[in-house]
């Protein structure tokens, strides 16, 4: 089992083998979630801690849910509840969780590089659920499992990426993920939400990256669509005119997803808004893998728990 990282922190560190070795464990579990009785013994005795400090529901939900099912103790924490409201520093919080002896902390925080700081200063395995606009590598890796399920492959796939790729953790870290993985990205959006030097972040990749002007440009062929939310809650400054401008110049309609390969896919992190960087129809249509992905996020989730809180292979099943 190609891995030995104490913590995932990103996507950026983990080689080709690696990530499949992620995906190989995450179908082995998916099956557990189709059982009557969704469990197995496999991380008995072990204890995990969601810290998040952003809002959160299919990643927090889902972390819990694996944990679960892999039989460990779970607990939640929010910023809100905890004595960082009080003044306690996010370090000292940390080591006074560590101090319990959890065996993994899933950590959410909207400053990128706070998973990697933690990691640095205690030894429980640190899991980044999501850094500022950073990286959120289990939303990459369910993406890429998702992918590699419906088309049996990631190497030599079109793949659109479009929406907001500033301020989205989840473009970043698909590009370093889909890329390595040697499929073909193009990238559209708003050229004021197109970071400048993004095509550097594919130097050293099997795959390309190429950013284009119009919506049209990036879907044409495409086997995978991907649609990024516009993350207002992130942005200080008027990026585009108004939402509704934005959705005409690059909100996917079904005639939009036409100019996509007939048999293509349509993904989304979520949460989508309905009529903004996607329409209801494609949503809720055939090509629609958004409820997919959140199933697949349990699975994903699942395998990453067991390489880092000391699972053992036998313990599969019941």
């Amino acid at each position: 089992m190609a891995f030995n990282h104490k913590d995932l922190l990103g996507i950026r560190e983990l080689s080709v083998e690696e990530i499949n070795s992620i995906l190989d464990t995450a179908e082995s579990f998916k099956e557990v979630s189709r059982r009557s009785i969704k469990k197995v013994p496999t991380l008995r005795g072990k204890t995990i801690i969601n810290f998040f400090f952003e809002a959160s529901t299919r990643t927090r939900t889902s972390f819990e849910i694996a944990a679960k099912r892999l039989s460990a103790d779970a607990i939640n924490i929010s910023a809100s509840t905890s004595s960082v409201t009080k003044g306690e520093t996010l370090i000292d919080t940390a080591r006074n969780l560590e101090a319990m002896a959890p065996d993994a902390i899933v950590i959410r925080h909207p400053t990128p590089g706070v998973p990697h700081q933690l990691a640095r200063l205690i030894d429980a395995a640190i899991i980044n659920g999501g850094d500022g606009a950073h990286e959120h590598p289990t939303q990459a890796l369910l993406d890429a499992f998702t992918i590699r399920e419906r088309k049996g492959r990631i190497h030599g796939l079109q793949v659109a990426i479009i929406g907001d790729i500033m301020h989205s953790r989840v473009a970043r870290s698909n590009t370093h993920l889909l890329t390595k993985m040697g499929a073909h990205l193009r990238i559209a959006g708003p050229r004021t939400l197109i970071p400048t030097q993004y095509e550097k972040i594919v130097e050293d990749s099997e795959g390309s990256l190429t950013v284009c002007d119009r919506i049209e440009d990036a879907i044409s062929g495409s086997d995978v669509v991907m649609m990024l939310r516009i993350q207002r809650e992130r942005m200080s400054d008027a990026f585009f005119p108004s939402l509704k401008e934005y959705s005409i110049q690059y909100g996917l309609t079904a005639k939009r997803l036409e100019l996509a390969a007939s048999d293509a896919i349509v993904m989304h992190p979520g949460p989508v808004n309905r009529g903004v960087e996607i329409s209801s129809e494609v949503v809720d249509s055939a090509h629609s893998l958004v409820l997919d992905q959140v199933t697949n996020g349990v699975a994903i989730r699942m395998a990453v728990l067991f390489l880092l809180a000391g699972g053992k292979t036998e313990a599969h099943s019941d």
